[in-house]
């Protein structure tokens, strides 16, 4: 109980914090990072002090400051129906799938007679398991907004963060005082996306200065460079999961293009345009199947053959054409109760959607949705929680417009979704990534601050 008032005091610093030497961030990252320490040092404060405390906290700082930072609303999300697949003419199909307003929860991973799983983690309920004990550290070596982290695979500490000031970071985490390890520079513009090869040995960058840029990840050094065809900015790029020679990107021009890192160059085949701006890629966990979101409002499912010729199979129209598809995860669902595909997708139409993949053509149906804030300026990302196969009830994680990351259990209807809320980003929170064992929960934000979060065990 402590904890959360903890956190809802850390909150109220985080959202006046922008009021603070508006023209010195260096000064309020150090103020928001001491604040932190602070509350972690004074654990042992019962409920009722911090009670106490908060509401005289937010008397004085209204008193100071006046209101805090205006919070973005959910906008009207647009009205829509769920149509069918059909085929049209040669090898590529349209589709409709509209996102309602109300969610919907059919067929889902039958968890709730999972008794053997649920022993796994000791029975405990999912708000139980996604509880957090506090911040464990604050990072704030970047100066514009990180778009993107990522814990490496399989890992519990390294973490590679992406920032608009065109440098890319990694973390050391996992340790008693978390460290910077490497800053990689080279890019002249905003670091768009960034990927692990699959050792993690590798690093893979794109930027708006039209690059994709390969990494030593030991040592930070820069092994190639490589140019966009017709040179504009990329805003998206993967590893092919069975080999880290390819790396897929996709440009401003709505061109997906595969690239072997050894040669600088394209395999046969291995390019097509889906039309429009890619936002987002995501994959399966064999490279065979990938899905692309673009400023349309659409998602592309696109095959890729083990010489990296690329096809494109479904086209679904989500939103509308001005709605960008910001992240998609995919999850195989794999556990001793059910196997069920599904990807996870944000809408700047102010929603999170949850789809389930439903053949080898990447054919998609919408099984729930969930209202979340997000406008057009901001890439909010979101992913799944690495061992939801193991426990009652399955969640998810997004980031949002109003700054909170929210736990969301998507076998609830979504009025009666959301688990855990962390507060602590004063601005739009883009990228969360958990570390392979759950300990840690790593989130960034418009401002250019990474928040380390400590599952309670």
């Amino acid at each position: 109980m402590a904890v959360a008032w903890q956190q809802q005091i850390f909150a109220l610093d985080a959202r006046y914090n922008a009021h603070r030497a508006p023209n010195h961030a260096n000064f309020r990252t150090l103020y928001i990072r001491r604040r932190s320490q602070l509350l972690r040092e004074n654990r042992n404060l019962s409920p009722e002090h911090l009670k106490s405390y908060l509401k005289i906290r937010g008397q004085l700082l209204q008193k100071r400051y006046g209101s805090p930072l205006d919070q973005p609303s959910i906008g009207h999300s647009r009205s829509m129906s769920l149509r069918s697949v059909s085929r049209v003419s040669g090898d590529f199909g349209d589709a409709r799938l509209n996102i309602q307003n109300t969610g919907t929860v059919s067929g889902l991973v039958p968890t709730k007679q999972a008794d053997a799983s649920r022993a796994i983690v000791g029975g405990n309920s999912i708000a139980e398991n996604y509880a957090f004990t506090g911040v464990h550290h604050i990072f704030d070596q970047h100066k514009s907004s990180v778009v993107m982290v990522k814990f490496a695979n399989n890992d519990r500490s390294r973490l590679l963060c992406a920032s608009s000031d065109g440098t890319l970071s990694i973390c050391e985490v996992a340790v008693e005082k978390p460290y910077l390890a490497a800053v990689l520079r080279g890019h002249t513009q905003p670091v768009t996306g960034c990927d692990w090869s699959a050792s993690n040995d590798l690093v893979a960058s794109c930027s708006q200065d039209g690059s994709v840029r390969l990494w030593d990840s030991k040592n930070g050094t820069c092994l190639r460079s490589i140019q966009d065809k017709l040179l504009c900015p990329l805003q998206c790029c993967l590893f092919q999961p069975t080999n880290c020679n390819l790396v897929i990107t996709g440009n401003n021009k709505g061109e997906l293009r595969i690239i072997n890192v050894s040669t600088g160059r394209a395999p046969l085949g291995g390019y097509c345009r889906v039309g429009g701006s890619v936002l987002s890629i995501g994959c399966d966990i064999n490279g065979q199947l990938w899905w692309v979101g673009t400023n349309k409002g659409e998602i592309i499912s696109i095959t890729c053959d083990i010489t990296g010729r690329l096809r494109k199979v479904r086209k679904f129209q989500i939103a509308g054409n001005n709605c960008l598809i910001t992240s998609i995860s995919w999850r195989a669902w794999i556990s001793r109760e059910a196997r069920d595909p599904s990807l996870l997708v944000n809408c700047s139409n102010n929603k999170l959607a949850l789809f389930r993949v439903m053949d080898k053509e990447g054919n998609l149906q919408l099984k729930w949705s969930f209202n979340n804030k997000q406008s057009d300026n901001n890439m909010i990302r979101s992913t799944f929680c690495p061992i939801m196969s193991f426990r009652q009830g399955a969640c998810v994680v997004t980031g949002s417009d109003d700054g909170q990351v929210y736990f969301v259990d998507i076998e609830r209807p979504p009025n009666r979704a959301i688990v855990t809320v962390l507060q602590g980003h004063a601005n739009a929170s883009f990228g969360l990534s958990f570390n392979y064992d759950e300990s840690l929960l790593a989130t960034s934000d418009k401002e250019g601050l990474v928040i380390i979060w400590r599952r309670a065990s």
